[in-house]
C-alpha cells in the first residue's frame, strides 16, 4: 500500500492511524481456505494480518499453502488423475503415456489434450 519511503515506522503507524487505518497482526495457528469446487487451501506457517479502514475488515494472508481434495497442486503444477488418463486414452484412442504426455503439455486441460491428439 505505502512505499515506506524512508518513513519511519511511528511515523508511518501515525498517518495511518490519522486516516483512521488500524492494522493488527493476528496470532494464528493455520488458514484454510474451502474453494467452490471443494478444493482446501492450506496454510500452515502463515503472517495474518487485519487491516481496518471505513469499516471496511481485510485480511492478509502470506504463506505457501498446500492443496487437498484436488488434481492440482497449490503452485499451479499438475496432478494428474487416473480418471484424466482414462478418458483422455477412450476419446483419443492412444496409451496411457501419450495420453499423460499431452496432459502434461496442456497443464490439465483435458479437451485441449484431446484435441491435440486427434
Amino acid at each position: 500500500m505505502f512505499s515506506g519511503g524512508g518513513l519511519n515506522p511511528r511515523k508511518m503507524k501515525k498517518m495511518m492511524e490519522q486516516m483512521g487505518i488500524e492494522l493488527e497482526e493476528l496470532e494464528v495457528e493455520d488458514v484454510v481456505m474451502t474453494l467452490v469446487g471443494g478444493e482446501k487451501l492450506i496454510f500452515k506457517e502463515v503472517e495474518v494480518t487485519k487491516m481496518e479502514a471505513r469499516g471496511q475488515k481485510t485480511y492478509q494472508v502470506i504463506g505457501d499453502p498446500e492443496m487437498e481434495g484436488s488434481d492440482q497442486t497449490a503452485d499451479g503444477g499438475t496432478k494428474i488423475s487416473k480418471e484424466d488418463i482414462e478418458m483422455v486414452m477412450q476419446k483419443s484412442g492412444v496409451d496411457e503415456e501419450t495420453a499423460r504426455e499431452s496432459i502434461e503439455a496442456t497443464e490439465g486441460d483435458l479437451a485441449a489434450a484431446i484435441y491435440r491428439l486427434k
